[in-house]
């Protein structure tokens, strides 16, 4: 029997996240593996609490919850600024993301949602918060 994956280990998966309705919000399939070491939280919790324990070349689907992904959606996170705050050279689109530099110098995005004369609405929220999220799981590489 293979070693499981667990905390500590470099794997490299390839996956395939749905949303509820079916709808592919990203997959590896037609690229290369993710890779990450297990335990450094550079992935949402709930996909790193699922590698863990897999054997190499094992399958599995699992559901995250938002508290496990990017978290629910927080409303205090979208807000109305003025159009003259964002830089004129950028042509805003709804949709778009926009990056910024937090108060104390980290980087941050946000959404536009909505485009107005004199405001545009944006929010911070990740794109994905508030969902639950499906991903099909297969462990390529433990080391």
């Amino acid at each position: 029997m293979s070693e499981a994956a667990k905390t500590g280990d470099t794997v490299k998966i390839h996956y395939t996240g749905t949303l509820d309705d079916g709808a592919v919000f990203d997959s590896t399939l037609e690229s290369d593996p993710i890779e990450f070491i297990i335990g450094n939280g550079d992935i949402i919790a709930g996909f790193e609490a699922a590698v863990i324990g897999m054997a190499l070349g094992e399958t599995k689907t699992v559901i995250i919850d938002p508290e496990q992904a990017y978290g629910h959606y927080n409303a205090e996170m979208t807000q109305q600024v003025p159009r003259s705050a964002i830089p004129a050279d950028i042509d805003l689109q709804e949709g778009m993301i926009l990056s910024a530099e937090s108060p104390d110098g980290q980087p941050i995005s946000f959404t536009v949602k909505t485009l107005g004369d004199e405001q545009v609405t944006i929010d911070g929220n990740h794109p994905l918060a508030g969902r639950s999220l499906t991903f099909a799981l297969e462990l390529i590489e433990i080391r």
